[in-house]
């Protein structure tokens, strides 16, 4: 037995051991030892010969690794693969087919994980109700590359308090996504660009970390997966299409071109420049998808106020409306839809950013008669102008 097999750190020792997988690697983790157990396998002089550390750090890299920095032990993974100049025809074809269009731009974000893995970068989101859309196969070929660097966690166990099997890995993979509460969404936004975070283990104090992770989510909810507002630049979302044709050895050749394949990462040119904390601007990661879920992620209430009113305008034959909140609630309460003089306020004039009159004028009022018909009447009050224009650009069908 070789004395590397264990590490004293600070005062507690630990077992470097190698576990066996499916797929017929080895992992290595650390297990934690007894001082006991250690001499009564290999005696008491063995003990003076192990490897001893002041405290854990987890320092990420790729092209410069060191387990040893500064008498700490380095947590971090080293890449199970070298780089190494050939051909990844079968890469490229994966890459196509999840970035479409946008694939120079997925290449710098490989990229950029590979040679700069504490830069932040955007929340990548792959969606689709369709089956048999290879995300899946993207997410098994990015653990065969990143190797113990990447994890895979479910809704419950990112809302969990417990952290730190997750923390310091490089990439954060949540497949099957449905956020449905807020806080959810503002924790993942939170940590896709902050540089600390606090990792919880159970029995044991919170204590602060360096956090370089990037999240990337999987769902076939391309609607509403996520609460997210019109403002929102952290998220890349690309729709997935579904495969052609599946070929059932298609991994492991995947597999054998990842030395290839981080070869021409290393010797690629970036195609963006810097232009944001997240490497990319707005514009260069706003895709279709990410418009689909913003307008769907607007409340009920919203949406069916803005129905209603380009119900209206098509039957009275308008390019606007005016409307004062009032009406807005006498509206949507034959709808049957739950609101308030105070929420529908704040959608006028927050979300949909209308001013009103200054003062009370004339305008003609919108009623939906009991017979479910829709007409004008005069009214007078400090009402908001609605253009058609506005409507379709915000809540129109696609």
């Amino acid at each position: 037995m070789k004395d590397t097999a264990y590490i004293r750190v600070g005062t507690s020792y630990y077992k470097l051991v190698h576990v066996p997988t499916i797929a017929g690697h080895l992992n290595e983790i650390i297990v934690p030892w007894t001082l006991e157990t250690i001499r009564q396998d290999h005696g008491r002089n063995f003990i003076g010969t192990i490897k001893k550390y002041d405290g854990f750090t987890c320092l990420p890299s790729h092209l410069d690794f060191v387990r040893e920095w500064h008498g700490f032990y380095n947590t971090y993974a080293p890449l199970p693969h070298k780089p190494k100049e050939g051909v990844f025809s079968c890469t490229l074809q994966l890459l196509e087919h999840i970035f479409g269009q946008q694939l120079d731009l997925g290449l710098d974000y490989l990229q950029l994980l590979f040679e700069r893995p504490i830069q932040i970068l955007p929340i990548l989101c792959l969606v689709s109700k369709e089956r048999s859309t290879g995300k899946t196969t993207f997410l098994k070929w990015l653990k065969m590359v990143f190797d113990n660097n990447m994890t895979y966690l479910t809704n419950d166990s990112f809302s969990s308090q417990f952290n730190a099997d997750w923390a310091n890995k490089l990439l954060i993979c949540i497949d099957e996504v449905l956020f449905n509460k807020e806080e959810l969404t503002e924790r993942i936004k939170y940590l896709s660009t902050t540089n600390v975070n606090k990792l919880e283990a159970k029995g044991k104090d919170k204590r602060e970390v360096e956090f370089f992770g990037k999240f990337i989510l999987c769902s076939n909810n391309e609607d509403n997966f996520i609460k997210i507002d019109d403002n929102e630049t952290r998220f890349w979302v690309l729709k997935i299409p579904s495969l052609k044709n599946e070929e059932t050895r298609f991994l492991e050749y995947l597999e054998a071109e990842i030395p290839a394949f981080l070869f021409h990462l290393q010797h690629r040119e970036l195609t963006s420049p810097n232009r944001t904390r997240m490497w990319f601007s707005h514009a260069q990661i706003k895709t279709k998808a990410l418009d689909n879920l913003m307008q769907n992620n607007r409340n009920r209430v919203e949406k069916e106020l803005a129905s209603v009113l380009l119900s209206a305008m098509e039957t009275l034959e308008l390019e606007e409306i005016q409307l004062c909140p009032l009406d807005a609630l006498q509206l949507l309460n034959r709808t049957r839809i739950k609101t308030d003089l105070t929420q529908l306020r704040h959608i006028v004039k927050k979300d949909w950013k209308l001013v009103n009159q200054e003062n009370s004028m004339v305008y003609r009022k919108l009623m939906i008669w009991q017979d479910g018909g829709m007409g004008l009447t005069d009214a007078k009050g400090r009402y908001y102008s609605i253009k058609r224009d506005f409507l379709m650009e915000n809540f129109g069908e696609e």
